[in-house]
Formats: structure tokens, sequence, C-alpha cells
């Protein structure tokens, strides 16, 4: 399917593995000229040499900032010229006791989690405005939810990527700009590879078994193995597309069926 995206310009912050390195690639893939980030050089251009293989005929480039740190983000924005696109990706999640959570912690969640996104689409948005065409997707997650007790403080900020999303589509009303949320699920990036490397490594059984016994664990899971990154990013590319022009202010689930609420 022709999703119409050559000559159309976007930025996918925390893209340099994962969910967002797929994101960014398939934006590629379709002829979006793509701009990746990361919190250190290093990654990015790794990323970027990466991407340039992937996609020999795209234009790809890189902003390197740390979104826990202000200035750092104030210099991506410095260098971030005028996009049509927009992907909050960058997170970070962890497992911990609601108690043993402290407010530093929570600061740093909310500074990456939730102002990123605020930052990045005050930045990007009065340019989609103007012109009357533009895209923000949001990556969420069924813990926004769902909040799990053992990741309230990840869980909190997804739900407040919710509410941002749902806020920002409201300013969009009569353009062509769109604001909406994906709503993941457990999801098989390098990260929760890694996590799931040291649990088998700890319980002495292969990764594999590991593997196959988280993702069945969640009994209203009806994918019942962990969700790709691509599989996240087909969604995200088509909503990124004029082909979505209708879609506007809403939260759809890429989670394989582990939420039984509706919203």
């Amino acid at each position: 399917m022709e999703l119409g995206l050559e000559g159309k310009r976007a930025f996918v912050s925390g893209s340099t593995q994962g969910i967002g390195y797929s994101i960014a690639r398939a934006l590629l893939a379709e002829g979006a000229e793509v701009i990746v980030n990361g919190r250190s050089a290093e990654r990015v251009d790794a990323a970027v040499r990466e991407l340039k293989r992937a996609v020999p005929h795209g234009t790809v480039s890189g902003l390197t900032a740390d979104f826990a740190e202000p200035e750092q983000v104030r210099e991506l924005l410095d260098g971030l010229d005028e996009i049509d696109v927009l992907v909050n990706n960058v997170g970070v999640f962890e497992v911990g006791t609601f108690g043993d959570i402290s407010d530093r912690d929570w600061q740093r969640y909310f500074d990456i989690n939730v102002m990123s996104g605020v930052r990045l689409s005050r930045h990007a948005l009065p340019s989609m405005l103007g012109k009357g065409w533009g895209r923000i997707i949001f990556i969420g997650s069924e813990a926004g939810v769902d909040v799990p007790a053992d990741m309230t403080h990840y869980g909190t900020t997804k739900a407040g990527v919710l509410a941002l999303a749902n806020g920002l589509a409201k300013t969009t009303r009569g353009t062509a700009v769109t604001v909406n949320t994906v709503l993941g699920g457990p999801t098989y990036s390098e990260g929760v590879a890694s996590a799931v490397e040291q649990a088998a490594e700890a319980r002495g059984v292969p990764a594999d078994e590991m593997r196959s016994a988280l993702a069945t664990a969640r009994a209203t899971s009806l994918l019942q193995r962990f969700i790709e990154p691509d599989e996240i990013a087909h969604l995200v590319t088509y909503l990124a597309s004029p082909l979505s022009s209708a879609t506007n202010g809403a939260a759809l689930r890429a989670e394989g069926g582990v939420l039984t609420t509706t919203l």
C-alpha cells in the first residue's frame, strides 16, 4: 500500500533501538526523511549508519539529547527544523516497589516520559497548525490504563501521556493535523530481552523458556506471545500517513489483547 509519506519529514524520539528504531526504519522505507534521537552521539551515529544500510535510498540524520536533561532538550529543539511527523516514543521503565520510589525518581520519569512529549509537541505543533497538516503520535502503554502495582510510577506517566494527547488533539479542530496515541503491550525490545536474559540466568533456565513463560503469564493476553517492535511500527506508520486522516484524538491498541477495559 502506498502511504503517501514521500517528502514528509519525521522526528522520532528515543529511536536508536527497540520500538523507536523500528518506527524510524518503517517511516524511512515509506519515503519519509527521518531524524533519529538518542542519549549519546555514539548510539545516534550507529543507528544512522544502520538505517542507511537498511534503507539505502532513504534520507536519515540524528540529533543527540538526553530528555532527563532540560539543557540538552533545549539544544535539540534549537537544532530541530520544521517537521511534518512527530513520534513521541522516548521513555523509561523499570519494576519498583511504590514505597521505594523517591521523589527524584518520580521527577525523572515525568521529565522523560511526559515532559519530552510536552516540549517536543510545543515545538512542532504551531508549524503544523500553520500549514494545516501534521501528525503527532505518542507511544503509550497498556500500563497507562491498567497500572501495575510494581510499576506505579511508569503507569502514572503513561496515563499522563494519554491525557496529554487527548488535550492536544482538541487544539487541531478543523485542520488536517492529528494527535493520536498507540497503546503498546509487552514488546520484545532490547531492554526487555536483556531483562529476560537476566531473569533466566538468575533462575538457571534457558532464555527461550523464560521468554515463553513471561509472554503467557498474563491470563488476559490474547496474543500469548511478546509483541515484536515492527508490529508497533506498522500501526505508527499508518497513523503518520495521510491515509489516517479520519483518526484523531484516539488511543489505538496494539497490546495483544491484554486489556479487558474499554477506553
